[in-house]
């Protein structure tokens, strides 16, 4: 085998090439953005214990994990949306580990600073897939034995083996968040507890979630036709905020605190999915791993297969026979996983926005 090309510098394709060069194999990560630093990575994540940790310790990094998680983040709370009365608190038992949190910013600094120096290749736009071949945006081309496509929701690798793109779940979220909550939104804080709150009416929701140091991440829940910010500038937090104001008329004015009083602005986050199932004809070259693969809704699930994905197709590569036969053993297991979960995930999505207050984010 000479070398391996992952597109997507992610989790999943992080903790690919931390496996592959755990058992000597050449790979490297291509990504478009200049740096690691070059954007937000977004909020907390659950690791689960027959998933996500599975791949921590396949990747021999489970104890550095442990350092940085924060079990008391499985507390889950739910707020009645109009007297905003607590209707459900569960607190995790002491010892219970089983998905604790961890901020999806810290988990990649941790795959990253596993790998070698230059493992990953920033900068380095992909233009153009083909079996074993990326073509990139400074003209240049290479040839691998295998490219994984790690790239996520809007993949191009995916374009070439599958063809296949995202479609809008008609959901939308708006995402806020609070610096410092324990001391400057106190009240907010003590409804948001340790771990994940929600509170739920008429096909709305809003849902906090316990960051690490004292930040809070909140996010506007709702069904929506996919035009319905066309006229909205998210740059202008007052016109955003008197908008979601309007929609969340008559809850509760502490649970209103959260759209009043955040720090920054609101980003707007449109769910969109691919369509269940996802599959595709085993093409010898090319192969694809967590969002690129199966993009689901946002509950808890996505960042534990791509984590899973990563590990098993580079454990895979790593004692296989061939490339080829790796990645058909990969795919045999991925893909049938994959399809269960994506079937579930579209039900929860809509158990999100029901009216069951005990029907909470995984």
């Amino acid at each position: 085998m000479n070398s391996i090309a992952i597109a997507g510098a992610g989790l999943g394709g992080l903790a690919c090439a931390r496996v592959l060069q755990l058992h000597g194999l050449d790979v490297t990560v291509f990504e478009q953005e200049a740096s690691a630093g070059a954007r937000g990575q977004g909020g907390t994540l659950d690791l689960h214990g027959d998933t996500g940790q599975v791949a921590m310790r396949t990747a021999g990094l489970y104890e550095r994990f442990r350092e940085l998680a924060r079990p008391e983040g499985q507390q889950m709370r739910a707020l009645d949306p109009l007297s905003g009365d607590v209707v459900m608190d569960e607190v995790p038992a002491e010892g219970d580990d089983f998905r604790p949190e961890i901020d999806r910013g810290q988990l990649r600094g941790l795959l990253l600073e596993s790998l070698k120096p230059g493992t990953v290749s920033w900068g380095r736009s992909i233009t153009e897939v083909s079996p074993s071949r990326l073509s990139f945006g400074d003209g240049g081309t290479a040839d691998f034995d295998l490219v994984i496509g790690a790239d996520g929701a809007w993949s191009r690798v995916r374009q070439t083996l599958t063809g296949v793109r995202p479609e809008y779940s008609g959901v939308t979220f708006v995402e806020l968040g609070l610096d410092d909550a324990d001391r400057c939104h106190p009240h907010l804080a003590a409804l948001t507890g340790q771990g994940t709150m929600m509170t739920k009416i008429d096909g709305k929701a809003l849902v906090a979630q316990r960051n690490s140091n004292g930040h809070i991440r909140c996010y506007a829940v709702f069904y929506a036709p996919e035009g319905w910010a066309a006229d909205l500038d998210f740059a202008d937090t007052a016109a955003v905020r008197a908008n979601l104001l309007e929609r969340f008329a008559g809850w509760h004015p502490s649970l209103l605190g959260f759209l009043h009083d955040l720090d920054g602005g609101f980003t707007h986050r449109p769910l969109h999915v691919l369509p269940v199932p996802h599959a595709w004809t085993h093409t010898p070259g090319l192969t694809l791993l967590g969002d690129a693969a199966h993009l689901m809704p946002p509950l808890g699930v996505g960042a534990n297969l791509a984590l899973l994905d990563g590990t098993e197709l580079a454990t895979a590569l790593a004692t296989a026979p061939s490339v080829d036969e790796a990645v058909r053993t990969y795919e045999a297991g991925m893909l049938p996983r994959s399809i269960e979960t994506a079937k579930a995930c579209a039900t929860g999505l809509h158990d999100l926005l029901s009216d069951d207050l005990r029907s909470m984010v995984a």
